[in-house]
């Protein structure tokens, strides 16, 4: 690992840890219909996993291929995207658990949990799975910053733009489901936990086949968590939004 990557990489950590600072102050992104930034943002995170994670996660299907093997005796041969499934139903968990906590505190049905105009939260016990989860989350993604499948300055400024927009889409709807103790707290820990995994990255290193397969696990995570936004038809997004994020987007990919 160079100077240069290590320089490049602290920056890239420091913008991803400024976006969890500042992005419950936004209030233009308040509102419906969707906020056209976040459904762009949306799109661009979700063209960089289709893009660039997803190609990247066949070259790795080997190695982990491998490791499965030296592992657990073979179990499949789609390993890579058995882990990228693991970590969307993980976070598809995560988001049930919040809204129907959130909607037995506010009294209300739960497909209504964020699109009630309610100031309630979730209770302590929900909130810090949430967090817990979302820290380790963001600290794969500042591990990641260091150890990426494709290398160098291009590699790093696309990655670190598609995670910093699509923190912007997590930190909103994690406001909107723990309120207050997000804005006071929450925020806190993610920053921390995205600065400990760029610190980890930059002590450690593992190998080929663990990177493959904690990119599968991000990639599916990514997918879920701007997927579980843009979707239902309550949040009334902005359609024409999320594709020109996702064709503008990936347009720029293919250049690399």
């Amino acid at each position: 690992m160079t100077v240069l990557t290590l320089a490049l990489a602290g920056l890239a950590v420091l913008l991803l840890a400024a976006v969890h600072v500042v992005t419950p102050s936004l209030r233009f992104l308040d509102g419906s219909p969707r906020s056209v930034w976040l459904s762009a943002a949306g799109g661009v995170a979700v063209a960089y996993v289709f893009v660039h994670f997803l190609p990247e996660l066949a070259g790795g299907e080997a190695s982990v291929g491998r490791m499965a093997g030296d592992t657990f005796g073979g179990f499949s041969e789609r390993h890579v995207y058995l882990i990228a499934l693991t970590g969307l139903m993980a976070f598809y968990g995560l988001d049930r658990l919040a809204k129907v906590d959130r909607s037995r505190r506010a009294g209300i049905p739960v497909t209504d949990a964020r699109g009630a105009s309610v100031n309630v939260g979730t209770g302590a016990g929900v909130f810090w799975i949430h967090m817990g989860s979302f820290g380790l989350y963001n600290g794969l993604v500042g591990y990641l910053l260091l150890h990426r499948e494709a290398t160098g300055p291009a590699s790093l400024a696309f990655f670190t733009v598609a995670m910093a927009l699509h923190f912007v889409v997590t930190d909103y709807g994690l406001n909107e489901d723990h309120k207050a103790a997000y804005r006071r707290i929450g925020r806190w820990v993610l920053v921390v936990a995205v600065l400990a995994g760029f610190a980890v990255g930059a002590a450690t290193a593992v190998s080929d086949a663990a990177i493959a397969a904690l990119t599968a696990f991000l990639g599916g995570g990514v997918i879920l968590n701007v997927l579980k936004d843009e979707v239902p038809s309550e949040r009334q997004s902005r359609f024409w939004a999320f594709a020109l994020g996702a064709a503008g987007y990936s347009a720029l990919l293919l250049t690399l």
